[in-house]
């Protein structure tokens, strides 16, 4: 390659994620568009079976003092790594998938006479919670975390931008736009968020992750900017 590609991500990535991009000539410019923070909450009603979206929702059931009296109850989950998660700290975990909407499903066909607790944040989507209702799933919610907007303007020349959630979709946009810049995206949910924010629809400007992690949104931008 003889022009620098710069990439923006939209969140601080760790450093063997940074040495990747790095080994294939492409500079890094990053920033978090979005911040978590653990809320304070109540275990005092919570049914049979757990669901979590998010390995943020993890980590702040982890910090509760009453976290170890979850432990014998089975999980469902969204995501490879949140399921990593939970399973490390001795959680049960009996299904997981790649998107809410395919858990929904699946509880909704399999598991529907089961009683269920979901541990989300304040910007969760509504696929999941809407299916169970749907299906007359019995099931209550808990917020155990938030995500506030860190909106930031980014002023150098950028050809991609890595996206990791819809939360970080609409922080980018507060403060930018997007002309001609790649666009890599963790999976559909974010990609949908983004698609309606880009300039004439150019949604040949978006190339989503094989599986939903952040080693394969790397992977997708090395691959494109070495072809």
């Amino acid at each position: 390659m003889t022009k620098q590609i710069n990439i923006l991500s939209t969140k601080k990535l760790l450093p063997n994620q940074k040495q990747d991009l790095l080994d294939a000539n492409i500079h890094l410019i990053e920033e978090n568009f979005i911040e978590t923070n653990i809320k304070n909450f109540e275990l005092s009603k919570v049914n049979d079976n757990l669901i979590f979206t998010s390995q943020n929702a993890v980590q702040s059931v982890l910090q509760h003092p009453k976290c170890n009296e979850l432990k014998s109850k089975n999980v469902f989950s969204v995501g490879m790594k949140t399921k990593d998660l939970l399973t490390e700290n001795g959680f049960n975990v009996i299904a997981y998938t790649g998107y809410a909407a395919d858990l929904a499903e699946i509880i909704s066909l399999i598991y529907g006479k089961e009683s269920y607790t979901f541990f989300s944040g304040n910007l969760r989507r509504d696929v999941l919670p809407n299916t169970l209702k749907e299906n007359g799933i019995t099931f209550n919610e808990i917020e155990v975390y938030e995500t506030n907007i860190t909106s930031k303007k980014i002023k150098e020349k950028i050809d991609g931008i890595l996206f990791f959630s819809p939360s970080g979709v609409e922080s980018y946009f507060k403060l930018n736009t997007i002309k001609e810049e790649m666009c890599f995206c963790i999976g559909e949910t974010t990609a949908e968020a983004l698609v309606p924010k880009l300039r004439d629809k150019k949604v040949k400007n978006i190339i989503i992750a094989e599986k939903p992690t952040v080693e394969n949104v790397i992977d997708e931008v090395i691959e494109h900017y070495n072809n």
